[in-house]
């Protein structure tokens, strides 16, 4: 057959990994529209699922040879803030619900608090917006080993699991009013701060893992089914954590010693 002859082809889209990025972006936005109502449970939920979501679409892609410029692109929006009046998953949701559940109530006290309460929470929509920035102009130059400030997947982890665990235990927003800005200030902080937290992208002992890491993980899921809130709080702050807990292991560690 004359090649000449043949029709175009088609420039249409990939189905199946922008379904992933379509269903995290639907998440995001339930988050919203439940945390409005105060059904913050169901919205912390969601921001879990829009973290998974996130996380398989560009596996589901490489897996299945289905790359492409428009999923790219797709999901880099989707990761973040987006066009009014769609907002994403790890950036304005988490924001807005920790907004309605908790940072409102400081406008109680005083207009100043009020403002303080929900300027906090502008701070993490612009983090996770400056996060998402420095990631994309980092592609490729950085050791994929290391994301340089924690990523926001996993500040939306920190955010939705305190709010979790708070409304598992009885705790209200008016309650914690007081914790709430530290939480909301120290995930968009690690966001664009320089230190290095580990990808997960690859093991550091390689391929093969130490039977007591199987035993570690099965610990971790036994937990998580006992006490789901509880367990995802304790994990995303742990890591959230050990990057400024490494730095000041191994400043420590170069110090002069001291006669």
């Amino acid at each position: 057959m004359d090649t000449a002859n043949r029709p175009p082809r088609s420039r249409g889209i990939y189905l199946l990994p922008n379904l992933f990025t379509t269903g995290g972006l639907f998440a995001g936005f339930y988050a919203i529209i439940a945390a409005s109502v105060g059904d913050y449970s169901a919205a912390c939920i969601a921001v879990v699922v829009a973290g998974v979501l996130d996380g398989l679409d560009g596996r589901i892609a490489r897996m299945t040879g289905t790359q492409s410029d428009f999923g790219m692109q797709y999901d880099s929006l989707v990761a973040c803030m987006v066009l009014f009046p769609i907002i994403f998953s790890f950036g304005m949701a988490p924001a807005l619900v920790m907004y309605h559940w908790s940072l409102v109530n400081l406008k109680d006290i005083s207009p100043m608090a009020g403002k303080f309460g929900w300027s906090m929470a502008f701070l993490y929509a612009a983090c996770a917006a400056l996060r998402l920035a420095r990631f994309n102009t980092q592609t490729g130059t950085v050791d994929k080993r290391w994301f340089v400030g924690l990523a926001s997947p996993a500040a939306a982890a920190l955010m939705v699991s305190f709010i979790w665990v708070c409304s598992d235990n009885a705790l209200s927003g008016a309650t914690m009013k007081w914790i709430a800005p530290v939480i909301t200030a120290f995930a968009a902080l690690m966001m664009v701060s320089r230190f290095r937290f580990f990808s997960f992208k690859t093991l550091p002992w390689g391929d093969k893992v130490p039977f007591t890491a199987i035993l570690v993980a099965v610990g971790v899921f036994v937990a998580l089914a006992l006490n789901p809130p509880a367990m995802l709080f304790l994990i995303s702050l742990g890591y959230a954590c050990s990057a400024p807990i490494q730095w000041l292991w191994q400043r420590r560690k170069r110090a002069p010693v001291e006669d």
